[in-house]
């Protein structure tokens, strides 16, 4: 992973996991809500995504179907952070394109955990 966008309006669960990814190798980037997230998907193409299953200003399945539908750059993996194991959302989420999911609160290795087995896939 090279770059990387955390979009969740809990500054703290982007502190930690910036935190938890930033390396001199690796560029993490921070969005509060959706829209200011899409444009900096569209101008930065980070090649991984976490977002906030219930962000603040739209719904998320609503964010990954805009961001699948940038055909200009390379599709990031789309990892879904939720509070709470919630199938429908879950469902509604691999519909619309995403590709895994993270309990909140996460630490170190549930986190580098995904991305590994990411890096592995591709």
């Amino acid at each position: 992973m090279s770059r990387c966008l955390i979009v969740d309006g809990s500054s703290v669960v982007r502190k930690v996991a910036k935190r938890i990814l930033a390396s001199d190798q690796d560029m993490v980037t921070e969005a509060e809500i959706g829209r200011s997230a899409l444009d900096l998907v569209a101008d930065e193409s980070p090649e991984v995504l976490l977002v906030d299953g219930d962000l603040q200003d739209m719904d998320v399945t609503e964010f990954i179907r805009r961001v699948r539908a940038m055909s200009a750059m390379r599709q990031p993996r789309i990892i879904v952070m939720m509070n709470e194991m919630n199938l429908v959302l879950m469902t509604k989420a691999k519909r619309a394109g995403a590709d895994d999911y993270l309990l909140k609160p996460f630490d170190r290795q549930q986190l580098m955990r995904g991305l590994h087995e990411f890096a592995n896939a591709a």
